[in-house]
């Protein structure tokens, strides 16, 4: 090779050290190149324990239409099953939303994870939805965190304070919160509500669904709640099905201290739910094998109220008309 001035020269021959540190890169970058290929929806299964739900509703029709029209523009990721096929770690709603459009494959990304890795990229990939469930943050972050402390090294209690050694000054839950939208303490109240039976979970859930058809238990009393035994939590179940209204703040830290002092009773669980809370709307009840002849047993409960106040307000016109007026 010849330089500006023409000098005719040798380019230095690469050493064998140079050509194998080549040669080993080279091969390493073609063995770790990730790539988007298009799976069989048959060979992928869902993440285990996925703490996040996947509901079919209008939303998920409309996905679904979109792929049929354009396709899945971001690919899912999965990583590789030793029994073979493919593990989904982030991507279940487009599967879902391929499998409503009749798609036989789905693009994904293809990476070899460890465990710990893929619950930590699918909980932080699904944290960045719009609208997330109680339910789903507590299991979600239980999951999380317990990841971090098997890579840190960290005792497993996740319930109680403090929580194990410390790194850099700080536990899992705090560099957890540093990475997620809740502090600290936020955190620990959602993995309590993992303590819950699901009947009253989802009445947490509810909370932000806002289905007036069921049950709402706010956050803070659902903690408190989360410290009952699982028999405790039923008959508490079957007395917020009885009564229909749930307990107050107030009540639920009584039924708990009462609980951690081993003093919490049927009988008594019936006694607090019967407490008047504050600002409570006094409630009129029919029995409902009263009603039941009038309406189909599939009837929601809100269009039976309706029902009912339609029926009353027709009866007082039909009064006044008479020149009367019933009350």
């Amino acid at each position: 090779m010849a330089d500006k001035s023409g000098q005719i020269f040798e380019l230095p021959k690469r050493s064998n050290l140079v050509a194998n540190v080549f040669n080993t890169m080279q091969d390493y970058g073609d063995a770790n190149l990730e790539k988007v290929m298009e799976i069989p929806l048959s060979e992928i299964s869902d993440f285990p324990n996925h703490p996040f739900k996947v509901t079919v509703n209008d939303e998920m029709y409309e996905m679904a239409q979109s792929v049929r029209d354009y396709g899945i523009l971001n690919p899912g990721l999965v990583r590789p099953k030793d029994g073979g096929g493919y593990e989904m770690v982030s991507g279940h709603r487009r599967m879902t939303a391929s499998s409503l459009a009749e798609c036989a494959t789905m693009p994904c990304i293809v990476r070899n994870l460890t465990d710990d890795e893929a619950v930590l990229i699918m909980i932080d990939s699904n944290l960045q939805r719009e609208r997330i469930l109680p339910s789903e943050k507590a299991f979600a972050y239980r999951m999380k965190l317990e990841a971090m402390k098997r890579q840190q090294g960290e005792r497993a209690d996740l319930t109680s304070a403090p929580l194990g050694q410390k790194f850099d000054g700080k536990t899992s839950r705090a560099l957890l919160s540093e990475q997620s939208p809740d502090s600290n303490s936020q955190i620990q109240r959602y993995i309590r509500l993992t303590e819950l039976i699901p009947q009253l979970l989802d009445m947490v859930d509810n909370s932000v669904i806002r289905d007036k058809e069921n049950q709402q238990i706010a956050l803070r009393p659902a903690v408190e709640l989360s410290y009952l035994s699982k028999e405790q939590q039923q008959e508490l179940l079957e007395e917020i099905i009885a009564e229909d209204r749930t307990p107050s703040h107030e009540q639920s830290i009584k039924m708990r201290r009462l609980a951690e002092e081993d003093n919490l009773p049927e009988n008594l669980i019936h006694s607090i739910m019967k407490e008047e809370k504050a600002n409570q709307v006094e409630l009129f009840k029919l029995p409902k094998e009263r009603i039941n002849k009038f309406f189909a047993p599939d009837t929601p409960k809100q269009k039976i109220e309706e029902t009912i106040i339609r029926a009353l307000e027709m009866l007082r016109q039909r009064e006044r008309s008479r020149g009367g007026d019933a009350r």
